[in-house]
C-alpha cells in the first residue's frame, strides 16, 4: 500500500495512494483541514498554483515532465465514473 506521494512511481501506485487518502478521510476526515469536497478542491487548485513555491521551500525542483492532462482527465472522470 502506498501511503506517501514520494513512493508513487506509476499508475498503480497513484491509484493505491488515492485509495489510502480515501481510507484516511473515511476514518479521520473530520480532522482534515479540507474535509469537504469543495474546500479540498480549492486547496488542490491553490497548491497546484503554488507548487513551484512548495518545491523551492523544500529544496526540490518541480518535476518538468508531469502529465498534467492525465491528472486533469482523472479528476474529471471521477465526477461520473462508477
Amino acid at each position: 500500500m502506498t501511503t506517501s506521494p514520494d513512493h508513487v512511481t506509476n499508475r498503480e501506485d497513484l491509484a493505491a495512494f488515492v485509495r489510502s487518502l480515501q481510507r484516511s478521510h473515511a476514518e479521520h476526515g473530520s480532522s482534515w483541514e479540507n474535509a469537504d469536497l469543495s474546500s479540498f478542491l480549492e486547496a488542490l487548485a491553490a497548491w497546484i498554483d503554488d507548487a513551484d513555491g512548495w518545491y523551492s521551500n523544500t529544496d526540490q525542483e518541480l518535476p518538468p515532465g508531469g502529465d498534467w492532462t492525465f491528472f486533469a482527465r482523472a479528476l474529471q472522470a471521477a465526477t461520473m465514473y462508477e
